[in-house]
């Protein structure tokens, strides 16, 4: 499918490893121009060479999403590098699993900070932007930890995603009316470094509760995210797509 990218302008946070970078690799390859943003210096350059050596339009740029002085920069830098910003992807996040009683509240904070306020002043800094230019398309990654509770653990990692959910169906309204279309995807168990830390009995337990019974791949979640930034999906608003193996079916 041609989805119809080669005029659009990209942001992806967390680009540079994981779903944020398979994101990049998609929306670059369907012809956007990629703004790919991460603290992770060394290997957001790296794939933005990748990609730049491949034909692809990419660029680098440094960003941490818990501050509103550096997404004011990074806007205004893309805007001034392109003349325009038309898809937004709030995918960079952090993952603990403290439950309820074993979270602190300096743990809490700071996955709240990440995973939850980032997404909001993501959303704040860029909606100015796309209502200049007739409207965009902001993808908020949120998980399928943002609607169950999973294995009772990872309090503050629920209570971001949840947000997110719902702080995506308010934006879709709020926006609705000015070409702004928000959407969610809640990735299930992907393949990702953030997994590399998960021993062998967990990670039986996650496959055992995965219907389709393997792990899922960064690209199929980047696929998904290329859509919803397209036309192909411009009924498409408030909506949350879940890209989980059939965990959340059960």
């Amino acid at each position: 499918m041609d989805l119809g990218l080669s005029r659009r302008v990209a942001l992806v946070t967390g680009a540079s490893r994981g779903i944020g970078a398979a994101t990049a690799r998609e929306l670059a390859a369907a012809g956007a121009s990629v703004v790919l943003t991460d603290i992770l210096d060394a290997e957001g350059e790296a794939l933005a060479d990748k990609l730049r050596a491949a034909g692809q339009q990419a660029i680098y740029l440094h960003l941490d999403v818990a501050d509103d002085g550096q997404w004011h920069d990074v806007v205004e830098a893309v805007v001034t590098r392109f003349g325009r910003l038309d898809i937004l992807v709030n995918n960079a996040g952090i993952g603990t699993t403290p439950d309820v009683e074993a979270e602190t509240l300096q743990g809490w904070n700071r996955l709240i900070a990440i995973n939850q306020t980032g997404v909001w002043l993501g959303m704040k800094a860029v909606a100015p932007k796309m209502r200049e230019v007739g409207g965009g398309s902001i993808i908020n990654i949120s998980s399928i930890f943002g609607a169950v509770g999973g294995f009772g653990a990872s309090i503050a990692y629920h209570a971001s995603k949840g947000a997110v959910r719902l702080m995506t169906k308010s934006a879709a309204i709020r926006y609705a009316r000015q070409g702004i279309r928000v959407n969610s995807v809640h990735p299930g168990f992907i393949d990702t470094p953030m997994l590399d830390s998960v021993d062998a009995d967990a990670e039986a337990a996650i496959l055992a509760g995965t219907p389709m019974g393997r792990l899922g791949r960064p690209e199929e979640i980047g696929a998904v995210i290329a859509f919803l930034a397209s036309d192909a999906a411009s009924y498409m608003t408030g909506s949350e797509v879940y890209v989980d193996g059939g965990w959340t079916a059960r």
